[in-house]
């Protein structure tokens, strides 16, 4: 897999683990009354649960979101430089762009060719089913 496609995982990979990470902390933060007009908010609806697992699952959660950023960081780090400044990338960029219009030019005029040379075939295979018509012998 190249390099890009590997950043792509890995952002996605962090992203999803940020998506749960919120969503945990979220789901087991203790409930906290809003307002003294309000009623007390009730017990943990989803039952009681270990302090001590409620405690340690943050920790657990971020430390994977550390070791995702980094091995995203990793992986940019891995990109290769770019060579020559933005003066030569600029360059590169109109050399392809040139390189590519001139093919586009290429495939186009192919197109033609390739869209003339149907019209005479369908010309010739209309000709041909006029002429086995008309060898047939009327009922």
């Amino acid at each position: 897999m190249d390099i890009i496609s590997q950043l792509q995982e890995q952002v996605n990979a962090v992203a999803s683990i940020a998506f749960n990470t919120f969503g945990t902390l979220q789901r087991d933060a203790p409930p906290v009354q809003l307002s003294p007009n309000y009623p007390d908010p009730p017990a943990n609806p989803n039952g009681v649960e270990d302090a001590a697992t409620l405690a340690e699952q943050p920790k657990l959660l971020s430390a994977e979101l550390v070791k995702a950023a980094k091995q995203f960081d990793a992986l940019v780090a891995a990109l290769p430089l770019a060579e020559g400044g933005e003066e030569a990338q600029l360059k590169r960029i109109a050399e392809l762009q040139t390189e590519n219009d001139a093919i586009g030019q290429e495939l186009q005029k192919q197109l033609e060719a390739a869209e003339k040379e149907l019209r005479q075939v369908q010309e010739l295979f209309g000709q041909a089913v006029d002429n086995c018509l008309n060898l047939k012998k009327p009922d």
